[in-house]
């Protein structure tokens, strides 16, 4: 862009390729982003609730996904617009940060977007309405503080936990068994916590799945599964007390770094290089022998010849376990990954109870578990569905109730669900708009008003007339002084949320509050539009 100026000195801007550009400017690029944003929301909010809907989506190589996880709508839904993108940035940070109420957040930001834009109509200025939604989001969020709770839990009452991480299953496709998956993922996550520092690496957790079998046979293994099988048929499918060698160097001779040739021009020759191969994998197989070892497990393959050995020599071996995997029998076992078979002490053998091979139906498909290990610090959650999609979903349900664990460890305070947060902080913010003179309290009742729209799409996705059980719902509230009155979403019969035990975590709220404001102010303040056109 370059800038020019008239015979009168009035500045004017000359575009480059002007003719191929398209823009908007003011209140139409507004109208235009408002209207983006508004799509991307309506999209989401069908699938927001434990009555909410699930979306299938197929990516350009045909594969299938069935979800109703907001941050995978998003990621596999491919975007075009610019402030569509911007959302599906959003519930991706909310993701990451938080792991759960990623299809909240987007649906908030919608409403804050729709109801910037009767204001804007109104006439008041876009960076008026974004101070006031600043201010309203400061107002909500001191006002969730106020209505949180504490609970205390440990390593032995985890009660309270589960039922947090069934409030989140419960709108997944696997709410049949949420109890079932809750008391997995909270026992997962205890066992790989560091309670004292409240911190928890998920990457201990890891979480493999397997087609066949039902919903219902989903279980947490406290140690490593590994989807391959013994490298020789007649190995021993069961060792206790084993002693696991890890190895990351392959059981072949050595081969020279530079180029190199043998001339083998004798029987004689022939047979010196033959023995010579064999005293090397003889040595091999005696080193791991010699330290104590009682299993291999090598990060590459091995030929037959040394498969053979380890057959006669009664030492078993796995073979092509990936890397990551390596590192984490090395953390659960307490092992040391060894890369020279001269470096092999006792000392770097890692140790489990147990070490079994496991088949499974009728497809000769194999597993190996690695249990009781001397580290219980890394667990397995081993899922299996029906179906590929099943098993897929059930690990990101596994995953959004695994960073609500995580989330109540480091920081132990709940708010109710069930919409009863926001309808309470749209009490909150409502009054004390009049506490602000100016222009600005136009927005913060706007703010209140979007903060309403989370619990009317609860009640319409669960059949309920949403006008009707909301203002019910509110007027409850505001006459019992109790913001624990939410949408019956499962008819169970009162509105009390605390007899329904459906809590979400403090943080998780508060996230999503600030994060769909900053969105929507960055919005807000976008007037000019200036995008190529198409060809």
């Amino acid at each position: 862009m370059a800038l020019a100026f008239d015979e009168y000195g009035r500045p004017f801007i000359i575009l480059k390729e002007q003719d191929q550009k398209t823009r908007l400017r003011g209140i139409e690029a507004q109208k235009a982003n408002i209207a983006a944003g508004k799509a991307v929301a309506r999209i989401l909010r069908t699938s927001l609730g434990p009555k909410g809907m699930d979306k299938i989506l197929q990516s350009p190589d045909g594969d299938v996904t069935i979800t109703n996880d907001g941050a995978t709508i998003l990621e596999q839904m491919d975007v075009d617009n610019q402030i569509a993108k911007l959302l599906v940035e959003l519930s991706r940070s909310q993701d990451y940060e938080i792991g759960d109420g990623t299809t909240g957040v987007v649906v908030m930001a919608g409403a804050l977007l729709e109801q910037a834009e009767r204001l804007l109509e109104c006439g008041i200025h876009p960076i008026r309405i974004a101070e006031g939604y600043e201010m309203a989001s400061k107002i909500a969020v001191e006002h969730l503080v106020h209505i949180s709770q504490k609970f205390d839990f440990g390593a032995a009452n985890i009660e309270p936990l589960v039922q947090t991480c069934m409030t989140t299953l419960s709108s997944k496709i696997v709410n049949r068994c949420k109890r079932h998956l809750a008391e997995i993922s909270v026992k997962a996550v205890i066992a790989v916590a560091d309670l004292e520092r409240k911190d928890v690496n998920l990457d201990m957790i890891k979480v493999e799945g397997k087609v066949g079998g039902k919903l219902e046979d989903t279980e947490l293994i406290y140690g490593i599964t590994v989807d391959k099988d013994m490298s020789h048929p007649q190995m021993p499918k069961q060792i206790e007390d084993a002693k696991i060698a890890i190895l990351t160097c392959p059981f072949e001779p050595p081969k020279p770094k530079t180029k190199h040739k043998v001339e083998i021009d004798t029987v004689e020759k022939f047979q010196t290089l033959r023995l010579q191969e064999q005293k090397y994998f003889d040595d091999m197989v005696q080193k791991c022998k010699d330290v104590g070892a009682t299993l291999v497990i090598c990060q590459w393959g091995f030929d037959d010849e040394a498969n053979h050995l380890l057959m006669n020599r009664n030492l078993p071996a796995v073979r092509w376990v990936g890397g990551v995997e390596l590192e984490l029998i090395a953390i659960a076992t307490g092992g040391r990954i060894v890369p020279r078979f001269q470096e092999l002490t006792p000392e770097k053998l890692g140790r489990a109870g147990m070490v079994r091979e496991k088949s499974f139906g009728t497809t000769k498909d194999k597993m190996l578990y690695i249990e009781h290990c001397a580290n219980s610090r890394a667990v397995t959650i081993f899922i299996r569905g029906g179906n590929k999609m099943m098993i897929e979903e059930t690990k990101r349900s596994i995953h959004d109730a695994l960073c609500v664990a995580r989330n109540l460890i480091r920081n132990n305070a709940i708010v109710y669900g069930g919409g009863s947060a926001e309808i309470s902080c749209s009490i909150a913010v409502e009054a004390a708009a009049d506490k602000y003179p100016g222009v600005e309290q136009y927005a913060i009742r706007a703010f209140a008003d979007a903060l309403d729209s989370v619990p009317m799409a609860l009640a319409e996705n669960s059949g309920l007339q949403p006008i009707e059980t909301l203002s019910a719902v509110k007027s409850q509230q505001i006459k019992d002084n109790n913001p624990h009155y939410g949408i019956d979403c499962n008819d169970v019969g009162t509105n009390d949320m605390r007899q329904q035990d459906v809590f979400e975590t403090l943080i998780g709220k508060q996230q999503q509050i600030l994060l769909a404001t900053q969105v929507v102010k960055m919005i807000l303040k976008i007037d000019d539009v200036i995008s190529p056109s198409e060809y």
